[in-house]
């Protein structure tokens, strides 16, 4: 039987090129292709997950095909409506500003290669799936990162700026994120945490500025956390920046890009299936880099090659 794409669109991403490209790329390649798709547009908060949800609660046994058009954040609010994720097969168009997921990944970032990649793909791929469990038992799925303190306020702070979608427009959007990670800096105090690997004894930290668990490498826009990450190894790689001055955290922010920055003393990596984490005040919790809430203590884990995708 001839496959159905469902091709679910962010409009608005990219400052709202999204939509243009789907008007004047995505769909009459598809249609000079005659390939068979349904668009699902989103109008609203929460329409990305809504969607995916509706298109993946039939009862058919067979494979749902999903295409998300977006960034990041897009396919992160695709993945909280799937209910199970071994009944979809899952391609990517990065049309977003970031575009973490597809550093370390053989995804084209020009939009028409990585919509004939997907179409002339003849298996898929099995991912990882990482997932953050808050201490009332709710959870968020993510595919890229989730972080507590730091990168999550940052990250909480730039999606409701005001400049971020002016600079965006005009190709300059990183510029949003190092103002208020700067910013960001400044203004954080220490906060103490315990973090346990596994199951195993707490490892007591004096004080942290974040941890980062990382299914990729490349988080908040290139920053390269965690160089050692593979995203089929079933293992969180987290990035733990601790006791170590601001100054010295200014040293070590920009060598991050290249994966350098744990030449640092303060700033350790380490690998697990399961993290446990509390910390002595809530912070702010991303995954994907969306942002809901702040809480102090976490359960993160990571899902081995639960998701198939066309990469």
């Amino acid at each position: 039987m001839e496959k159905t794409f469902h091709f679910i669109l962010n409009p608005v991403s990219r400052s709202g090129k999204g939509r243009k490209l789907w008007d004047t790329v995505i769909e009459p390649y598809l249609q000079a292709a005659r390939v068979r798709y349904e668009a699902h547009f989103s109008r609203e908060a929460g329409d990305i997950t809504r969607l995916s949800r509706e298109i993946t609660s039939t009862q058919s046994t067979e494979l749902c095909h999903i295409v998300v058009l977006g960034g990041d954040g897009t396919i992160d609010e695709a993945l909280q409506g799937i209910s199970d994720l071994s009944r979809v097969a899952l391609g990517y168009i990065p049309i977003g500003s970031g575009n973490d997921f597809t550093r370390d990944m053989p995804i084209p970032r020009d939009p028409l290669k990585a919509l004939k990649r997907i179409l002339e793909a003849d298996k898929t791929t099995a991912v990882d799936i990482g997932t953050t469990t808050y201490e009332d038992g709710s959870s968020h799925r993510f595919i890229v990162s989730s972080g507590i303190g730091f990168d999550a306020a940052v990250c909480e702070e730039t999606n409701r700026s005001e400049m971020k979608g002016f600079l965006n427009r005009i190709g300059l959007g990183k510029l949003t994120y190092l103002g208020i990670a700067l910013k960001q800096l400044f203004a954080s105090r220490a906060v103490s945490c315990q973090i346990r690997l596994d199951g195993g004894e707490p490892i007591s930290i004096r004080k942290i500025l974040f941890v980062a668990f990382m299914n990729h490498m490349y988080e908040g826009g290139g920053f390269k956390f965690a160089p050692r990450a593979d995203y089929r190894d079933g293992l969180l790689d987290l990035c733990v920046v601790g006791d170590l001055s601001k100054a010295l955290i200014l040293l070590a922010l920009p060598t991050a890009f290249m994966g350098r920055h744990y030449m640092f003393r303060g700033i350790t990596a380490y690998r697990a299936h399961k993290v446990e984490i509390q910390t002595s005040a809530p912070l702010w919790v991303h995954t994907d880099g969306e942002v809901a809430r702040r809480s102090n203590r976490l359960v993160v884990t990571c899902q081995r090659r639960a998701l198939q995708m066309y990469i």
